[in-house]
């Protein structure tokens, strides 16, 4: 069965229509943040809000804070508080987020490996 078949099944009327609704969590996984966070934790250890931002290096404490939210608000992502002094809070995927990471993985994959290929502009 081919792909756009398969998206049929799913969306009869397809996925590039403007009002799908596929489009907005597809706005926040691939996101070049979002993309970021769920692929440092990937890896399976929960992590820090320390640790996530040293890993996508470049991210403001806002948009962090912000897709962090956005993530865990579509399911993907869990936040878990630890009532500490200092606080202690690390993120970790879910059972829906590490799905979509055993596909994200390999595109970023290809992507990593194909970088290079690029034209310079």
């Amino acid at each position: 069965m081919k792909v756009s078949a398969q998206l049929r099944d799913i969306y009869p009327d397809g996925v590039f229509p403007a009002a799908c609704g596929s489009r907005v969590l597809l706005d926040h996984v691939m996101s070049k943040w979002g993309v970021l966070v769920l692929l440092s934790l990937s890896e399976g250890e929960p992590l820090r809000w320390s640790e996530l931002r040293r890993r996508a290096e470049g991210v403001s404490e806002k948009m962090l804070a912000q897709t962090l939210r956005t993530l865990a608000a579509d399911g993907l992502v869990t936040r878990e508080a630890r009532p500490v002094v200092p606080p202690h809070v690390e993120y970790s995927l879910t059972p829906s987020g590490q799905e979509l990471a055993t596909h994200l993985v390999p595109l970023m994959q290809w992507i990593a490996g194909h970088a290079g290929d690029l034209p310079s502009t």
